[in-house]
Protein backbone atom coordinates (compact mmCIF):
# COMPACT_ATOMS: atom_id res chain seq x y z
CA UNK A 1 0.00 0.00 0.00
CA UNK A 2 1.52 3.36 -1.04
CA UNK A 3 2.13 6.16 1.47
CA UNK A 4 1.01 9.05 -0.96
CA UNK A 5 2.89 12.17 1.50
CA UNK A 6 6.58 11.70 1.82
CA UNK A 7 6.59 14.94 3.90
CA UNK A 8 4.59 13.65 7.13
CA UNK A 9 6.52 10.40 7.87
CA UNK A 10 10.17 10.35 5.93
CA UNK A 11 12.30 12.61 3.95
CA UNK A 12 10.98 14.02 1.00
CA UNK A 13 14.03 13.87 -1.30
CA UNK A 14 15.52 11.99 -3.79
CA UNK A 15 15.95 8.32 -3.92
CA UNK A 16 18.88 6.78 -1.63
CA UNK A 17 21.51 6.05 -3.91
CA UNK A 18 20.70 9.83 -5.45
CA UNK A 19 20.74 11.53 -1.89
CA UNK A 20 24.31 10.17 -1.34
CA UNK A 21 25.85 11.23 -4.82
CA UNK A 22 24.58 14.75 -4.05
CA UNK A 23 25.60 14.74 -0.07
CA UNK A 24 29.36 13.64 -1.51
CA UNK A 25 29.43 17.14 -3.16
CA UNK A 26 28.47 18.82 -0.02
CA UNK A 27 31.87 20.48 0.23
CA UNK A 28 31.98 21.95 -3.41
CA UNK A 29 28.69 22.97 -3.43
CA UNK A 30 28.94 24.64 0.18
CA UNK A 31 32.38 25.76 -0.53
CA UNK A 32 34.41 27.69 2.31
CA UNK A 33 32.91 30.65 2.31
CA UNK A 34 31.13 32.31 5.16
CA UNK A 35 28.08 31.02 6.74
CA UNK A 36 25.71 33.95 6.47
CA UNK A 37 25.60 35.26 2.68
CA UNK A 38 25.17 38.87 1.64
CA UNK A 39 22.04 39.32 -0.52
CA UNK A 40 23.09 39.92 -3.96
CA UNK A 41 21.85 39.15 -7.69
CA UNK A 42 23.36 35.61 -7.41
CA UNK A 43 20.79 35.02 -4.96
CA UNK A 44 17.89 33.11 -6.61
CA UNK A 45 15.54 30.66 -5.67
CA UNK A 46 17.27 27.77 -7.59
CA UNK A 47 20.20 28.01 -5.64
CA UNK A 48 18.39 28.09 -2.06
CA UNK A 49 16.23 24.98 -3.78
CA UNK A 50 20.11 23.03 -4.38
CA UNK A 51 21.08 23.94 -0.81
CA UNK A 52 17.43 22.30 1.07
CA UNK A 53 17.52 19.51 -1.38
CA UNK A 54 21.41 18.96 -0.04
CA UNK A 55 20.13 19.50 3.43
CA UNK A 56 17.58 16.62 2.66
CA UNK A 57 20.34 14.41 1.37
CA UNK A 58 22.82 14.79 3.80
CA UNK A 59 20.24 14.33 6.80
CA UNK A 60 19.26 10.93 5.07
CA UNK A 61 22.86 10.03 4.61
CA UNK A 62 24.04 10.73 7.73
CA UNK A 63 26.19 13.92 7.59
CA UNK A 64 24.26 15.59 10.39
CA UNK A 65 27.75 17.83 10.11
CA UNK A 66 27.22 19.74 6.16
CA UNK A 67 23.26 18.98 7.09
CA UNK A 68 23.40 21.68 10.00
CA UNK A 69 25.81 23.98 7.36
CA UNK A 70 23.12 23.93 4.93
CA UNK A 71 20.74 24.92 7.44
CA UNK A 72 22.51 27.77 8.94
CA UNK A 73 22.82 29.35 5.67
CA UNK A 74 19.09 28.67 5.02
CA UNK A 75 18.59 30.18 8.49
CA UNK A 76 20.76 33.17 7.69
CA UNK A 77 19.53 34.29 4.28
CA UNK A 78 15.28 33.92 5.45
CA UNK A 79 15.75 34.24 9.17
CA UNK A 80 15.14 31.44 11.63
CA UNK A 81 11.85 32.59 11.80
CA UNK A 82 10.52 31.76 8.21
CA UNK A 83 7.97 29.06 8.67
CA UNK A 84 9.71 26.72 6.20
CA UNK A 85 12.87 27.07 7.89
CA UNK A 86 11.25 26.45 11.31
CA UNK A 87 10.26 23.41 9.52
CA UNK A 88 13.50 22.27 8.14
CA UNK A 89 15.17 23.11 11.74
CA UNK A 90 12.49 20.83 13.47
CA UNK A 91 13.37 18.07 10.53
CA UNK A 92 16.99 18.35 11.81
CA UNK A 93 16.04 18.05 15.43
CA UNK A 94 14.04 15.13 14.64
CA UNK A 95 16.45 13.06 12.28
CA UNK A 96 19.97 13.78 15.14
CA UNK A 97 17.11 12.90 18.37
CA UNK A 98 19.52 10.50 20.33
CA UNK A 99 16.42 8.86 22.11
CA UNK A 100 12.80 8.59 22.69
CA UNK A 101 12.86 11.22 25.12
CA UNK A 102 14.90 13.68 22.37
CA UNK A 103 11.63 13.06 20.11
CA UNK A 104 9.67 13.89 22.68
CA UNK A 105 11.08 17.00 23.47
CA UNK A 106 10.87 17.85 19.90
CA UNK A 107 7.21 17.56 20.22
CA UNK A 108 6.92 19.24 23.06
CA UNK A 109 8.77 22.40 20.65
CA UNK A 110 6.39 21.74 18.48
CA UNK A 111 3.32 22.67 20.54
CA UNK A 112 4.75 25.39 21.97
CA UNK A 113 5.01 26.96 18.30
CA UNK A 114 1.73 26.29 17.65
CA UNK A 115 0.24 27.60 20.96
CA UNK A 116 2.08 30.44 19.71
CA UNK A 117 1.06 30.38 16.33
CA UNK A 118 -1.75 27.85 14.94
CA UNK A 119 -1.32 28.16 11.72
CA UNK A 120 2.11 27.31 10.92
CA UNK A 121 1.78 24.60 8.10
CA UNK A 122 5.56 22.97 7.98
CA UNK A 123 5.20 22.77 11.53
CA UNK A 124 1.68 21.22 11.85
CA UNK A 125 2.98 18.56 9.26
CA UNK A 126 6.32 17.92 11.33
CA UNK A 127 4.16 17.56 14.29
CA UNK A 128 1.95 15.06 12.76
CA UNK A 129 5.03 13.19 10.99
CA UNK A 130 6.53 12.93 14.69
CA UNK A 131 3.18 11.62 16.13
CA UNK A 132 3.16 8.92 13.66
CA UNK A 133 6.92 7.87 14.39
CA UNK A 134 6.09 8.48 18.58
CA UNK A 135 3.53 5.71 17.29
CA UNK A 136 0.55 8.02 18.71
CA UNK A 137 -2.12 7.30 15.91
CA UNK A 138 -5.18 9.04 17.01
CA UNK A 139 -2.94 11.84 17.92
CA UNK A 140 -2.19 12.55 14.44
CA UNK A 141 -5.27 11.85 13.23
CA UNK A 142 -6.52 15.05 15.61
CA UNK A 143 -3.43 17.03 14.36
CA UNK A 144 -3.96 16.35 10.67
CA UNK A 145 -7.94 16.99 11.12
CA UNK A 146 -6.94 20.86 12.14
CA UNK A 147 -4.58 20.85 9.19
CA UNK A 148 -7.45 20.58 6.88
CA UNK A 149 -9.81 22.62 8.58
CA UNK A 150 -7.11 25.10 7.95
CA UNK A 151 -6.30 24.19 4.51
CA UNK A 152 -8.87 21.84 2.84
CA UNK A 153 -7.88 21.89 -0.12
CA UNK A 154 -4.43 20.00 0.92
CA UNK A 155 -5.05 16.82 -1.39
CA UNK A 156 -1.91 15.71 0.25
CA UNK A 157 -3.33 15.93 3.76
CA UNK A 158 -6.38 13.88 2.85
CA UNK A 159 -4.05 11.50 1.01
CA UNK A 160 -2.24 11.18 4.30
CA UNK A 161 -5.45 10.93 6.40
CA UNK A 162 -6.59 8.14 4.54
CA UNK A 163 -3.28 5.98 5.64
CA UNK A 164 -4.20 7.00 8.93
CA UNK A 165 -7.06 5.65 9.18
CA UNK A 166 -6.72 2.57 6.80
CA UNK A 167 -3.93 1.93 9.91
CA UNK A 168 -6.19 2.26 12.21
CA UNK A 169 -8.97 0.04 10.31
CA UNK A 170 -11.31 2.82 9.65
CA UNK A 171 -11.93 1.99 6.15
CA UNK A 172 -15.03 3.50 5.32
CA UNK A 173 -13.35 6.67 6.53
CA UNK A 174 -10.16 6.21 4.22
CA UNK A 175 -12.08 6.14 1.05
CA UNK A 176 -13.99 9.08 2.03
CA UNK A 177 -10.60 10.67 2.65
CA UNK A 178 -9.30 10.19 -0.73
CA UNK A 179 -12.17 10.64 -2.56
CA UNK A 180 -11.79 14.15 -1.44
CA UNK A 181 -8.27 14.31 -2.34
CA UNK A 182 -9.66 13.45 -5.80
CA UNK A 183 -12.09 16.00 -5.74
CA UNK A 184 -9.09 18.48 -5.65
CA UNK A 185 -6.80 16.08 -7.95
CA UNK A 186 -9.58 14.46 -10.15
CA UNK A 187 -5.85 13.54 -12.60
CA UNK A 188 -3.56 12.38 -9.89
CA UNK A 189 -3.84 8.69 -10.97
CA UNK A 190 -1.44 7.32 -8.19
CA UNK A 191 -4.59 8.59 -5.86
CA UNK A 192 -6.86 6.63 -7.91
CA UNK A 193 -4.74 3.44 -7.24
CA UNK A 194 -4.63 4.15 -3.71
CA UNK A 195 -8.41 4.66 -3.61
CA UNK A 196 -8.55 1.43 -5.84
CA UNK A 197 -6.45 -0.35 -2.99
CA UNK A 198 -8.33 0.36 -0.36
CA UNK A 199 -12.04 -0.42 -1.93
CA UNK A 200 -10.41 -3.91 -2.61
CA UNK A 201 -8.96 -4.08 0.47
CA UNK A 202 -12.24 -3.06 2.23
CA UNK A 203 -14.25 -5.52 -0.26
CA UNK A 204 -12.10 -8.32 0.96
CA UNK A 205 -13.86 -8.19 4.35
CA UNK A 206 -16.92 -6.44 3.67
CA UNK A 207 -20.43 -8.59 3.65
CA UNK A 208 -23.33 -7.40 1.86
CA UNK A 209 -21.27 -4.47 0.39
CA UNK A 210 -17.98 -6.55 -0.82
CA UNK A 211 -19.02 -6.29 -4.96
CA UNK A 212 -20.15 -3.11 -5.07
CA UNK A 213 -16.69 -1.90 -3.45
CA UNK A 214 -14.67 -4.91 -5.78
CA UNK A 215 -16.61 -3.16 -8.41
CA UNK A 216 -15.57 0.46 -7.50
CA UNK A 217 -12.40 -0.40 -7.12
CA UNK A 218 -11.78 -1.92 -10.82
CA UNK A 219 -12.75 1.55 -12.24
CA UNK A 220 -10.91 3.58 -10.20
CA UNK A 221 -8.24 1.13 -11.19
CA UNK A 222 -9.13 1.79 -14.80
CA UNK A 223 -9.16 5.46 -14.27
CA UNK A 224 -5.62 5.19 -13.02
CA UNK A 225 -4.36 3.63 -16.05
CA UNK A 226 -5.66 5.24 -18.28
CA UNK A 227 -4.18 8.41 -17.05
CA UNK A 228 -0.80 6.51 -16.67
CA UNK A 229 -0.39 4.07 -19.42
CA UNK A 230 2.94 2.03 -17.58
CA UNK A 231 1.90 2.43 -14.10
CA UNK A 232 3.19 -0.55 -12.21
CA UNK A 233 0.79 -0.12 -9.13
CA UNK A 234 -2.22 0.77 -11.45
CA UNK A 235 -2.01 -2.44 -13.71
CA UNK A 236 -1.49 -4.21 -10.76
CA UNK A 237 -4.43 -3.58 -8.72
CA UNK A 238 -6.26 -3.86 -11.55
CA UNK A 239 -5.24 -7.79 -12.23
CA UNK A 240 -5.90 -8.23 -8.34
CA UNK A 241 -9.38 -6.21 -8.59
CA UNK A 242 -10.81 -8.12 -11.85
CA UNK A 243 -9.80 -11.32 -10.78
CA UNK A 244 -11.62 -11.36 -7.85
CA UNK A 245 -14.76 -10.36 -9.09
CA UNK A 246 -14.22 -13.46 -11.46
CA UNK A 247 -13.56 -15.73 -9.30
CA UNK A 248 -16.51 -14.74 -6.96
CA UNK A 249 -19.61 -14.67 -8.06
CA UNK A 250 -20.53 -12.19 -10.06
CA UNK A 251 -24.16 -12.00 -11.74
CA UNK A 252 -24.79 -8.93 -13.19
CA UNK A 253 -26.81 -6.38 -11.25
CA UNK A 254 -27.88 -3.05 -12.69
CA UNK A 255 -28.30 -1.43 -9.46
CA UNK A 256 -24.33 -2.54 -8.82
CA UNK A 257 -21.41 -0.44 -10.63
CA UNK A 258 -19.44 -4.59 -11.70
CA UNK A 259 -18.46 -5.10 -15.23
CA UNK A 260 -19.92 -7.80 -17.26
CA UNK A 261 -17.76 -11.00 -17.08
CA UNK A 262 -16.34 -10.27 -20.42
CA UNK A 263 -15.40 -6.99 -19.60
CA UNK A 264 -13.56 -8.09 -16.61
CA UNK A 265 -12.05 -10.84 -18.27
CA UNK A 266 -10.76 -9.04 -21.22
CA UNK A 267 -9.70 -5.93 -18.29
CA UNK A 268 -7.87 -9.32 -16.69
CA UNK A 269 -5.85 -10.21 -19.92
CA UNK A 270 -5.12 -6.35 -20.64
CA UNK A 271 -3.29 -6.22 -17.54
CA UNK A 272 -1.64 -8.70 -17.17
CA UNK A 273 0.03 -7.95 -20.37
CA UNK A 274 1.09 -4.24 -19.42
CA UNK A 275 2.11 -6.20 -16.21
CA UNK A 276 4.26 -7.92 -18.09
CA UNK A 277 5.62 -5.66 -20.72
CA UNK A 278 6.68 -3.11 -17.79
CA UNK A 279 8.56 -5.51 -15.38
CA UNK A 280 10.42 -6.92 -18.58
CA UNK A 281 11.43 -3.60 -19.63
CA UNK A 282 12.03 -2.34 -16.24
CA UNK A 283 14.11 -5.00 -14.62
CA UNK A 284 16.83 -4.55 -16.99
CA UNK A 285 16.93 -0.75 -16.16
CA UNK A 286 19.49 -0.36 -13.29
CA UNK A 287 17.33 2.89 -12.41
CA UNK A 288 14.22 1.58 -12.43
CA UNK A 289 15.62 -1.60 -10.28
CA UNK A 290 16.99 0.61 -8.09
CA UNK A 291 14.45 2.73 -7.22
CA UNK A 292 11.63 0.14 -7.28
CA UNK A 293 13.02 -3.48 -6.60
CA UNK A 294 9.81 -4.13 -4.29
CA UNK A 295 7.09 -3.19 -7.36
CA UNK A 296 9.25 -4.99 -9.70
CA UNK A 297 9.29 -8.51 -7.24
CA UNK A 298 5.64 -8.28 -6.39
CA UNK A 299 4.92 -8.06 -9.64
CA UNK A 300 6.86 -10.34 -10.96
CA UNK A 301 5.06 -12.93 -8.03
CA UNK A 302 1.84 -11.81 -9.09
CA UNK A 303 2.70 -12.63 -12.94
CA UNK A 304 4.20 -15.69 -12.06
CA UNK A 305 0.92 -17.04 -9.71
CA UNK A 306 -1.18 -16.78 -13.02
CA UNK A 307 1.15 -18.43 -15.24
CA UNK A 308 0.90 -21.15 -13.04
CA UNK A 309 -2.91 -21.69 -13.02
Amino acid sequence: IMGAVAEYHEINGPDLISALHLSQQAPTILGSGPTKLATSSADTAEKYGKIEQLFLACLRTGDDQSARTCLDRLSHRFGPANERVMGLEGLYQEATAKDHAALEKCLEEYENLLSDKPINVPIMKRRIALLRSLNKPSDAITAIIQLLDAIPTDAEAWCELADLYQSQGLGSQAIFSLEEALLIAPNAWNIHARLGEVLYVCSLSANSDARRLAGKSVQHFCRSVELCDDYLRGFYGLTLASSHLLENDCTENPSEPIPSRTTLDQLKRFALQRLGDIVQSRTIDNQYWASSRSELIAAKELLNRFESK
